[in-house]
């Protein structure tokens, strides 16, 4: 059942229906631009050549293609949002599936020219280009990382086939898992009686004040994903053996070189921010066995009880008085930021009821102008509130976008993560700014669990997303072998803070980050740390931060990850800058224990 109280999304105002003539006609005009658009490339020669002169004609070509390019996938990028809004909540509509899948195939056909204009800016250079092309000035960042990419590449032919075969490989399997994760219903043995529930609806159980509700959500979850762990299984070994080929065809020393790229972010930084992270889990396990105590646990913290609230101050929280919450604090920061929140309210841009059919998690898609659609999985915990100004933080940061072309705009995931974690930050901050007792140590409690989820969680994956890269390198990997390379993921990355006799073995089933291409998870980490050292330099100078921070969101499709740190003065090669806002965790943490000890808890 849907809660009729909680908001859902509209977007009837673009296309009243997948039936309706305004949308056929949309289908109609996109496929005759992506032909046009390769018909203009083959005209214009965009390829890789060895005719490398640059002159005013070439910029010409350049102007055209690039202007071109933008508009199409401008206008493909609304479509699949308006396609997506349906399949998401409802991946048993088969119009809406069918209508994806054919979005799917154009935008396979123009993937082969992003590898075309890489190989002929490559072969040009960037900086030759500029001087004689409008649209190669006003692009030289992401040009220069297209230019990156062709050193990187498959011949034309063969990116060509793959992009095309990528609709019914690996882009097919990612959508399996969605659909057979998203359709999967179970009965939970409640302390009210046993009631069938929609897995979304099941995993939001995992914050209710009742421990026995926790549990039982926690006993149907390993009852329930193993009835599909084989197709699950199918599509992870299918995915990632395919990314084993390509990634060698393109000449990529590990998957995570590929995933670096993909990010904008170097191989220093990132060692930088993992030694860090590293250092840290010893004090994540110590504030785990904390939680663990006020549980009255007396080893580890059980799986089902990582994201219970404190069994002393279990709150719910209503829809209406999160929303004014998110607002409130967001204000403070600035009146476009907390009017951003009004809009997403009065304009229908927020899904937040679970229900069957619909996908798990939460995300944000740019869809229309400078408006979002923001999915929900929405519970009544604090955790939810944290999600809804997470989901928020990254609907103004599309604000900001839109007035950048679709190649200025293709944000690395790490980066696309700055202003959800501020976002939340801002939530958080202005929170322990009024509270005290035990309401301030609920808010740490929520803070320190995401936290948590996003550096030793996050972690636990990107060992098991490492293993899985190098084993299938060598042969297909059955559902037990994945279940014990979880199991030992989350021991290495848990140790003593987590009771390893609840471990999940069955988190590769249900996540969706693991069903892509590259490592889609450590951005998390980068999203969370960058955010809290942008948040100290707001603190050092708040009218100088908020004079530049809406062009620094504005840039992060345009800039790689050490440039746009440099605009704040921080050095994120530097493991310092990590360290020190792993510190502002472990300061949460003390005051957490202390706060707790003064409470007697």
């Amino acid at each position: 059942m849907t809660d009729t109280s909680l908001p859902t999304w509209s977007v009837t105002d673009v296309h009243e229906s997948l039936s309706s003539r305004s949308f056929v006609d949309a289908m109609e005009r996109i496929g005759a631009q992506v032909h046009r658009l390769e018909s203009l490339f083959d005209e214009l020669d965009i390829r890789a050549t060895d005719d490398v002169r640059v002159d005013p004609e070439t910029g010409r070509r350049v102007d055209r293609a690039v202007m071109a390019f933008n508009e199409t996938v401008a206008d493909l990028e609304v479509l699949e949002a308006y396609v997506y809004a349906t399949v998401s909540t409802d991946s048993r509509d088969e119009t809406a599936q069918s209508s994806l899948s054919e979005l799917d195939v154009l935008g396979s056909r123009v993937a082969p020219l992003l590898a075309r204009l890489a190989d002929f800016v490559d072969a040009h250079g960037v900086d030759a280009l500029a001087s004689v092309s409008d649209e190669a000035r006003d692009h030289h960042g992401p040009l220069t990382r297209l230019a990156a990419r062709s050193a990187h590449q498959m011949s034309e032919v063969e990116e060509g086939l793959y992009a095309e075969l990528s609709t019914t490989g690996s882009s097919a399997w990612g959508r399996l898992q969605a659909d057979v994760t998203s359709q999967l219903s179970i009965d939970v043995e409640l302390p009210s009686g046993r009631t069938r529930l929609p897995m979304p609806a099941v995993r939001g159980l995992a914050s209710d004040a009742d421990p026995l509700v926790r549990r039982a959500a926690y006993d149907a979850e390993m009852i329930a994903w193993p009835s599909v762990a084989t197709a699950c299984a199918a599509a992870m070994n299918a995915i990632k053996g395919e990314a084993n080929t390509v990634n060698r065809r393109r000449q990529w020393d590990a998957p995570i070189d590929a995933s670096l790229y993909a990010n904008s972010v170097s191989r220093a930084t990132f060692e930088a921010m993992q030694s860090a992270v590293t250092a840290s889990l010893p004090a994540f396990r110590t504030w785990m066995r904390t939680k663990a105590s006020l549980h009255g646990h007396t080893e580890g913290l059980p799986w089902w009880d990582l994201v219970a609230p404190l069994p002393v101050s279990a709150r719910t929280i209503t829809w209406d008085d999160s929303i004014d919450l998110v607002r409130s604090a967001f204000g403070e920061f600035s009146s476009s930021l907390g009017n951003l929140v009004d809009r997403a309210v009065s304009e229908s841009w927020i899904d937040a009821p679970p229900r069957e059919g619909k996908v798990g998690g939460a995300f944000c898609m740019p869809f229309v102008d400078d408006r979002s659609l923001i999915l929900l999985n929405w519970s009544g915990s604090l955790e939810s509130t944290q999600t809804t100004a997470h989901e928020l933080g990254h609907a103004y940061h599309n604000v900001q976008l839109a007035g950048r072309t679709a190649l200025q705009k293709r944000l690395p995931m790490a980066l696309a993560e700055t202003a959800s974690i501020f976002c939340e930050t801002l939530v958080v901050e202005a929170g322990l700014e009024r509270l005290s007792g035990l309401d301030r140590l609920a808010l740490l409690d929520v803070d320190l669990q995401g936290s948590n989820q996003v550096v030793v969680d996050i972690h636990s994956r990107f060992l098991f997303e490492t293993e899985v890269f190098a084993r299938r390198q060598r042969r297909t990997l059955g559902v037990q072998e994945l279940n014990e390379m979880m199991l030992d993921a989350q021991a290495r990355a848990y140790g003593d803070g987590l009771d390893l006799d609840t471990r999940h073995p069955h988190m590769w089933v249900l996540k969706p980050h693991y069903y892509g291409s590259h490592f889609y998870n450590w951005p998390y980490t980068y999203g969370l740390l960058f955010g809290l050292g942008l948040y100290a330099r707001f603190r050092d100078d708040p009218d100088r931060f908020r004079a530049g921070y809406d062009d620094l969101l504005s840039r992060a499709g345009m800039n790689t990850a050490e440039e746009l740190g440099q605009a704040f003065g921080l050095d994120v090669t530097d493991e310092a800058f990590w360290t020190a806002s792993l510190d502002v965790l472990r300061a949460r943490m003390d005051e957490y224990r202390t706060l707790a000890a003064s409470l007697n808890l």
